[in-house]
């Protein structure tokens, strides 16, 4: 039986690909599609699972009308605050909730293998992330440069918000072991890059993502829907779906 998917903010890009990307499957079909959090069904009868990708104060309410009504949900909206976080996490313990700044398999793989240079090159590395995206992005850094520093940091055992750093401008003197810098740029249409470096003496590692199709996003948040239907109430990530 297929399942069956709620889209909300069928007018923007990602949500029309998503869209697109379920057509392309036998296991999936389109249970409606809508504009805004305003026009959800009074119940989630035949909806399996609804995916959002809109803004932060739409996947909050997102996430209260799954709660409500035994929905899963799939959400990849970044630029999320504590309130809007909040709401996800209650939802997550009536239904299953996939939640992922990127849903692409490859970003997912750039994360285990930042995960792996950062323990191997040790503390000697000095680590740059640089992200790029179009003009329209409204958050920055990016949701899934977030992720990326988040992933190093752990390894290092401390924090983003303890080691990162957002900007450099002036005489701020010499870089500080351990620091984490994090760039962004923007302009054009560049549907999204993402670069860590690890600098050291004589050498450097560069691992990159660069998308070129939304289509990757849209697939792997139909395939995180797919999983999510049927699964336990749960907050999990992509790398659950994709099983590493």
């Amino acid at each position: 039986m297929s399942v069956r998917i709620l889209v909300v903010g069928s007018g923007g890009r990602m949500a029309g690909a998503v869209v697109r990307a379920i057509g392309e499957r036998s296991d999936a079909e389109v249970a409606g599609a809508f504009r805004e959090s305003q026009q959800l069904p009074d119940s989630g009868e035949g909806i399996d699972v609804l995916i959002d990708f809109t803004s932060p104060e739409g996947a909050m309410a997102h996430a209260r009308w799954c709660m409500e009504n035994g929905v899963a949900l799939v959400t990849g909206t970044t630029g999320l605050e504590e309130s809007h976080q909040a709401a996800v996490d209650a939802a997550s313990e009536r239904v299953a909730v996939v939640q992922s700044p990127n849903m692409s398999v490859g970003v997912n793989l750039l994360f285990d293998l930042a995960r792996r240079a950062t323990g191997m090159l040790g503390e000697g590395a000095d680590i740059e992330i640089v992200e790029t995206h179009h003009r329209y992005k409204m958050d920055a850094p990016s949701g899934t440069a977030i992720r990326l520093g988040e992933v190093i940091a752990e390894v290092r055992e401390t924090t983003l918000e303890q080691s990162g750093n957002f900007g450099r401008e002036g005489m701020i003197g010499p870089r500080p072991p351990g620091e984490i810098g994090m760039m962004t740029l923007r302009g054009g249409d560049v549907v999204g890059e993402h670069t860590a470096t690890f600098f050291l003496e004589g050498e450097r590692v560069e691992i990159t993502h660069r998308a070129t199709d939304r289509a990757i996003f849209a697939r792997g948040a139909v395939r995180a829907a797919v999983w999510a239907a049927s699964r336990d109430p749960g907050a999990y990530a992509m790398a659950d779906v994709l099983g590493s």
